[in-house]
């Protein structure tokens, strides 16, 4: 329908109607559901890039708007894509035999590592059993005693030839606290000092030289002693091994040969094998054990947890129960929780840890998978992000502290060996932080090449509504809902455009629409209703309206009140009806503002109060600046303005911003230049360009909607009316309240697209337009803002003239 500029809107502009004739379905019902998000096919196309590639940095940023599906698409899309890829191996760490600080990590085939820790943890088990055993047993007791045999009667035979080699010098041999001593004896006894002293001096000296031979003999023998002690020791300890290895070799074979497979794993069970045998007093119990109290008993690990710390296995990832690639959304992406983290227990007032403490982080349940986090936690850790970074630029999962990585401490502790990592990160958030990032990190474009651009806005085809449909339907099933009827479906389109506020396209925000939808469904419980239709879509509609509608209810009745001042009748000079949006939470509505404007003589400024008072915002006073290039250049090119006007927000107690009033200051501006009055039955909204063209603003359903029912309130006459931009008419989907008002004739909306088109109808003055000489007509609003301007030009020159002559005159007086 053609829209002619300055004439009023007819109904049908004012509001799309979807017909529910045009739906191919009778409810959501006969629908089967879509995987396809309605109109995101540029974020679909980005994902199915990302996710098919295997080349390093093709990670995903999925940016756009919350609501609009990115999540639960997300969620399906990468569920489906996993489910035909291969199930990533499994991740353990094991004791690192070599160095105990370096744990070993060792993949295996999927689910096999539950399998390997259960092995482990039998074979331990029974080796507390078996190894007791076998050095409990008679043939190992007759050896190790046959050893020590043998050492005790090299020791015995040692001192026995000793001792007859004395006994055949008259030399006896006696222990002493200190040790063996030599003394010589007669017929069997020991001689005194002083019968020892009376012997003559040669057999005294013979006594002396044997009794320092057989000392140095004796010292030899106690010499080689210890050696002697050693290779007994060695040969008990070998003998130890022998029976150890002997006691465990069958455990650990049976449970190697279920790993030929798995190289890696075979060859760390015969290092346990042979650690076990190294460290067998693990598994025996001490004699110094019983000496120790109860109390500390209980305290102290057992050596039974001891022997399972260092042997078992810690299954860090088990796939086991997965039938495809993992998917993993993370909710707290903080920084242990990423990369993961090494735990600590507290043993006798000290913090002690072992490999069997080390957990996995999402990035290891993700590996070979999808890892999805929210963009905004993300960079609210500490480190969380720089610890992503590391981990996919070095394609390696290296498991560190978050003290230990920033240099907080510096603690003897765990070097995990690192794990390889494959996995695809998609992050999802605001357009904000894809925008940020890519300015400020030049590593991000590095990492994160594809953007998955969720649209805002799709058009209102039939494929698109049948998506949208389709999508419902699906959600609803998942929700165990109500379905819809195509009446309501029809409702939730015109909704959709509502909330986006243009006729012409469909907003994607799909989480509101299903939050209608559940809102709808209990009103259809309520009713009793098998299906939800567009009366239980509208009292959602309403009820949602109605629950944020406070402040907007206090606004209107103040209005009506006067305490803020809005005329909707009669007529004024150098004042107009404005019109602003006020968002509050979900709900917005438009709430009218009285502009004025005076003028006086001045050098051509054109105040902006509010922008005086530091309540205007940029944008704000950008639109009043142009103002004075309309003037100038519209009117009196050749002639400098010579006005001092200024412009206000009557009643406003907050901040200013956005130009879409501009159009009403530049009506009240020339209103008060040519002293012709506004009518204040019509209001008025739009942004102005230095042509004086009027340009397209947002909200322009809530405003028209916010004058309307004050008019409504204090009563329709048939003139009121709010003008637009021409270029807003697309975007119309006015309540049908308003829509029977000017179906009526009690209400009007006119499109304008130039301020000469909006002062024709808010004066009822022709605002008149220049002839060939560049002259308006007679009586028309802007040949009257001429003659004023050339009257005030006037005025300031005549000014200009007396303040010279008195200058002069000043100056003669005092030259002569």
């Amino acid at each position: 329908m053609k829209v002619n500029p300055g004439k009023p809107l007819a109904p049908e502009l004012l509001y799309r109607h979807c017909d529910p004739d045009d739906l191919e379905f009778k409810t959501t019902a006969d629908l089967r559901e879509s995987g396809e998000i309605p109109g995101q096919d540029r974020a679909i196309e980005a994902i199915h890039f990302a996710t098919g590639i295997g080349i390093d940095g093709h990670n995903v940023f999925v940016l756009g708007p919350s609501g609009s599906g990115r999540h639960a698409f997300v969620r399906q899309f990468l569920q489906n894509k996993a489910a035909t890829q291969e199930v990533p191996e499994d991740w353990c760490y094991v004791s690192n035999f070599d160095d105990l600080r370096k744990p070993k990590a060792i993949s295996l085939p999927p689910g096999r590592s539950r399998m390997l820790k259960v092995g482990v943890a039998q074979v331990i088990e029974d080796a507390q059993t078996a190894i007791p055993a076998a050095f409990e047993s008679e043939d190992f007791q007759t050896q190790r005693e046959a050893v020590a045999e043998e050492f005790k009667e090299f020791q015995e035979e040692a001192f026995r030839e000793i001792e007859e080699e004395a006994n055949k010098h008259d030399i006896g041999v006696i222990q002493t606290p200190t040790g063996i001593a030599f003394i010589p004896v007669r017929k069997g006894e020991a001689l005194s000092n002083e019968d020892f002293k009376k012997l003559p001096e040669d057999e005294q000296e013979k006594f002396h030289k044997e009794i320092e031979d057989l000392t140095q003999r004796m010292q030899h023998i106690m010499r080689s002693m210890p050696k002697r002690a050693r290779e007994m020791r060695q040969k008990i300890r070998q003998l130890e091994r022998d029976v150890a290895s002997l006691a465990v070799s069958g455990l650990v074979d049976e449970l190697v040969q279920k790993h030929l497979d798995v190289p890696v794993v075979a060859e760390h069970l015969e290092k346990m094998q042979a650690d076990i045998v190294e460290n067998v007093s693990l598994f025996l119990q001490s004699p110094d054990d019983k000496n120790v109290p109860a109390q500390l008993q209980q305290t102290m690990e057992s050596r039974e947890s001891a022997a399972m710390r260092r042997y078992a296995v810690n299954v860090l990832v088990d796939r086991n129960g997965l039938s495809g690639a993992p998917v993993v959304f993370e909710d707290k992406p903080g920084f242990v929780e990423l990369i993961g983290r090494i735990e600590h227990e507290s043993q006798f007032g000290s913090l002690v840890t072992n490999f069997s403490l080390i957990r996995a982080g999402a990035l290891h349940r993700a590996n070979g998978g999808y890892l999805v986090l929210d963009a905004a936690k993300l960079l609210s850790y500490p480190m969380a992000w720089e610890g992503l970074k590391r981990a996919l630029n070095s394609r390696e999962l290296r498991i560190r502290s978050l003290a230990d990585d920033i240099g907080l401490l510096s603690t003897v502790s765990l070097e995990p060996e690192p794990i390889p990592l494959d996995v695809k990160v998609i992050l999802i958030g605001e357009r904000i932080y894809y925008y940020l990032l890519e300015r400020h990190d030049p590593e991000f474009g590095e990492l994160f090449k594809v953007p998955a651009d969720f649209e805002d806005q799709m058009k209102p085809t039939a494929e698109n509504v049948e998506s949208f449909s389709r999508w419902l339907a699906a959600t609803i099933r998942k929700d165990g809902l109500r379905h819809l009827d195509r009446e309501g479906v029809a409702r939730l389109v015109e909704a959709s455009s509502r909330r986006l506020g243009d006729s012409e396209r469909l907003a994607t925000d799909i989480e509101h629409s299903m939050d209608l939808v559940r809102e709808a469904n209990y009103w259809a419980e309520q009713g009793d209703t098998a299906l939800i239709g567009a009366d239980e879509v509208q009292m959602a509609i309403d009820a949602q309206l109605r629950r944020g509608g406070r402040i907007r209810d206090r606004v209107q009745e103040e209005l009506l009140r006067e305490t803020f001042l809005v005329e909707t009748s009669g007529k004024r000079v150098g004042q107009i009806n404005g019109l602003a949006v006020v968002q509050i939470g979900q709900v917005a509505f438009g709430r009218p503002q009285r502009i004025t404007a005076s003028v006086k003589l001045g050098s051509g400024e054109v105040i902006d109060i509010e922008r005086e008072v530091k309540l205007g915002g940029p944008l704000h006073s950008k639109g009043v600046l142009i103002l004075s290039g309309f003037l100038g250049a519209h009117y009196l090119s050749e002639v400098p303005l010579s006005l001092s006007a200024s412009l206000v927000f009557e009643q406003s107690y907050g901040g200013v911003d956005g130009d879409s009033a501009s159009a009403a200051e530049l009506c009240a501006l020339i209103s008060a230049l040519a002293e012709i009055p506004i009518r204040q039955c019509l209001a008025i909204t739009g942004s102005i360009d230095q042509h004086g063209r009027i340009q397209a603003i947002g909200g322009v359903n809530e405003k028209i909607e916010g004058f309307f029912d004050i008019c409504e309130q204090k009563g329709l006459t048939g003139d009121q009316g709010v003008l637009i931009p021409m270029a807003n008419v697309k975007h119309l989907m006015l309540r049908k309240g308003v829509v029977a008002a000017v179906e009526s004739g009690q209400f009007n909306v006119y499109p304008v697209a130039h301020v000469d088109e909006a002062l024709t109808i808010l004066t009822g003055v022709p605002a008149g337009k220049k002839n060939q000489k560049g002259e308006f007509p007679k009586r028309s609003i802007n040949r009257k803002v001429c003659e004023r301007l050339l009257e005030l030009a006037q005025k300031r020159r005549a000014f200009g003239k007396s303040d010279m002559g008195e200058g002069d005159s000043t100056h003669e007086e005092a030259g002569s």
